[in-house]
Formats: C-alpha cells, sequence, structure tokens
C-alpha cells in the first residue's frame, strides 16, 4: 500500500492546530491545497477523517482512532532522520581504512600527518590487518577503502593496482652471499629460510609463483609476520623472503636486501573499495596521499 505522506502530514497539522486556516499557514500552502491533500487521503482509505463547519473542524470516530498513530509514523520518521544526520556528521569527522602491516608502518606516518595538515579536525582510523580482514571491513562498511594485495575479489568489492612490489631475500651481512647484487631461487638451495605462515597473502604469492620448486627449499622456520622472520634474519639463523617495503619499517644495519631472479617474485598492490559506493571527500583526499606515498616508497 502506497502511503500518502503529504495526506498524513495535512490531517496532523489540522487535528492540532482546529481549523484549515492555521494549518495551511503552518504548512505554507493554500487552503484550497490543503483540502485537496485531505480529500485525497479520505478517498484513499475510503474513509471520512474530518467535519468541517464555518466555525469549526472535528475529528471523526475514524480520524480520532488515527491521530495518534499518524503522530508516531512522523516521530518515528523524525528520529529516523536525526540518526541519519548523525551518521552523515561523523562520517565527515572521521576516516576508516584498512591497510597492511608492511605498508601502514612504512608509508602512514608521513601520510597521516599530510592528512592531518588539511584536515586538523578529521580523525584517522587505521586497521592494519590481512588481506581477508581488510576485505572484511571494506565489505561489511566497517572501513571505506583498504591498502591489501591484489588477489581473487569479491563480487561487491572493486580492487585498483597501483604498484608492483618485489620480494627480495634478506640476509645477515656475514654471509658469503650478503655482496651479491641478485641472487637465484636456485643458490638458495641448502640454505636455511624463514618462511611466513600459509595464511598469509605473502606465502601464498610466493608458492605460486615457484611451483614445485618452493618444496625443495629448505624452509627450517615459520612465522606468522614478516617483521618477525627479519628479526630472526638479524639473529644470523637464516634468510628470509619478505615485501621491499618490509626492510624500509627495519633498521638496516646488520641485514641487506638481495633481488631475487629466476623467477623474479612481486606483489600487486591496489586499492580495495565498495562498488558503486563513492567515497567521503576527506576519504578521497586521503587515499590520494597513500598512492603517492605507495609510488615514492616503491621507487627509492
Amino acid at each position: 500500500m502506497r502511503i500518502d505522506v503529504l495526506g498524513l502530514q495535512a490531517f496532523v497539522s489540522i487535528a492540532e492546530r482546529g481549523s484549515f486556516r492555521a494549518a495551511a499557514s503552518h504548512l505554507n500552502l493554500s487552503q484550497t491545497a490543503l483540502s485537496h491533500r485531505i480529500r485525497k487521503l479520505e478517498e484513499s482509505l475510503s474513509l471520512q477523517l474530518l467535519v468541517r463547519t464555518t466555525r469549526q473542524v472535528t475529528l471523526t470516530p475514524a480520524g480520532t482512532a488515527l491521530l495518534p498513530r499518524a503522530r508516531k509514523v512522523f516521530e518515528e520518521l523524525g528520529s529516523t532522520l536525526e540518526d541519519l544526520r548523525s551518521t552523515a556528521r561523523e562520517a565527515e569527522e572521521r576516516v576508516v581504512m584498512g591497510c597492511l602491516p608492511t605498508v601502514a608502518m612504512r608509508c602512514m606516518p608521513e601520510v597521516i600527518a599530510a592528512f592531518i595538515a588539511r584536515y586538523g579536525d578529521v580523525q584517522v582510523t587505521v586497521h592494519d590487518n590481512s588481506v581477508l580482514e581488510i576485505a572484511d571491513k571494506v565489505q561489511s562498511g566497517e572501513a571505506e577503502f583498504g591498502v591489501t594485495i591484489m588477489s581473487a575479489n569479491r563480487w561487491d568489492l572493486e580492487l585498483k593496482p597501483i604498484v608492483q612490489e618485489p620480494f627480495v631475500l634478506v640476509c645477515h651481512r656475514s654471509m658469503p652471499m650478503a655482496g651479491a647484487s641478485s641472487i637465484s631461487w636456485a643458490e638458495l638451495d641448502g640454505v636455511p629460510l624463514v618462511r611466513i605462515s600459509s595464511e598469509t597473502g605473502n606465502r601464498i604469492l610466493i608458492d605460486d609463483a615457484l611451483g614445485a620448486r618452493s618444496e625443495t627449499l629448505l624452509w627450517r622456520y615459520e612465522v606468522q609476520r614478516v617483521i618477525t622472520a627479519v628479526s630472526l634474519v638479524r639473529s644470523g639463523i637464516g634468510c628470509a623472503v619478505v615485501p621491499k617495503l618490509a626492510l624500509d619499517i627495519v633498521p638496516r644495519d646488520d641485514i641487506v636486501a638481495i633481488p631475487l631472479r629466476a623467477p623474479a617474485v612481486t606483489r600487486t598492490l591496489g586499492i580495495v573499495t565498495r562498488k558503486g559506493l563513492p567515497l567521503t571527500p576527506a576519504a578521497r583526499d586521503l587515499l590520494e596521499l597513500v598512492i603517492a606515498a605507495l609510488h615514492e616508497s616503491i621507487a627509492d
């Protein structure tokens, strides 16, 4: 059933003010237009709601029954609209994004500093999570966008590639290979390696790129996070294959990064958003700063 909101508004205004003239003035309508709304409402209900005489307006039994319910409709509508206004104000005062931990640690300090210089009163929340967690937060609306690894997309999410980030071999400076300009995967046979958990996107990319060769390598240790892998390398117990940006967040005095070849392995970093849903102006500006920082970091 189609709800005649304008007719209900006219009815409530007349019932509360006791006259068509006062109600028309309140609604900024002519009395003719107001009468038309009431007549249309009564016709749609097949009920008479008001009895109008030259001196007063009286509610019929049907009108008396309708009045409190109509008032409740407008109270709930007003409350709903106020909630929406409040949500809109909060959206203007806060930006929430998801980001891979290595990217967050490397890029977000300078990005947030630049953003706050432009939007001093806007709160920034960064969820430094895994690929799956970032997708979940963007999909649910908890985050407006995410910086993630390009992978299988979900039907309601949109992925846009930004930069290619190479994986590098990290080893201690004391190791013989530390002076190499590059190293092949074949040269890593027998070298103790630190492996990242299979639950991470990085591990999946490396395994896919190497195929069966991956299982012939000496993966002696396994950790959950890239920064933990680098910490083990610094102790001298083995080497690790990590994204290039991971090295920008740890001291480099006792470790070196060596480009990998045959094959070179990269990951594509991109932006995930919800399809068809535009970003708020603040989120759009934050995203532009993130993209610029990603390009600059990879170029270093």
